[in-house]
């Protein structure tokens, strides 16, 4: 089992930056798919970015392609989401999620999630 645990969130202005956080418990990070979702008050979650196991596949929605770059560590047991030119449409709960399969888009296929962090984006 893992435990995901994120940080990072806050208040920014329109055209700033956050790095996100998600530190995982265990020895089987490298085991996982790591992705990042998000969810708006009154809308559905919906998928960011993905990573491959060892890092080298990476996949984006694209309302944030260009503009966030997910990465991971695996000897630390933490995958990140660098979120540049941040818009108030940004604005969400964000969590990782980890997944025994590939890095996918779609929520169901991940069997772990975190309780979130709060980006707030003022215009």
């Amino acid at each position: 089992q893992v435990q995901l645990v994120e940080s990072g969130g806050g208040l920014v202005q329109a055209g700033g930056s956050l790095r996100l956080s998600c530190a995982a418990s265990g020895r089987t990070f490298s085991s996982y798919a790591m992705g990042w979702f998000r969810q708006a008050p009154g809308k559905e979650r919906e998928f960011v970015a993905a990573i491959s196991r060892s890092g080298g596949s990476t996949n984006y929605a694209d309302s944030v392609k260009g503009r966030f770059i997910i990465s991971r560590d695996n000897a630390k047991n933490t995958v990140y989401l660098q979120m540049n030119s941040l818009k108030p449409e940004d604005t969400a709960a964000y969590y990782c999620a980890a997944s025994i399969g590939y890095p996918s888009g779609r929520s169901g296929n991940y069997n772990y999630w975190g309780q979130g962090t709060q980006v707030t984006v003022s215009s």
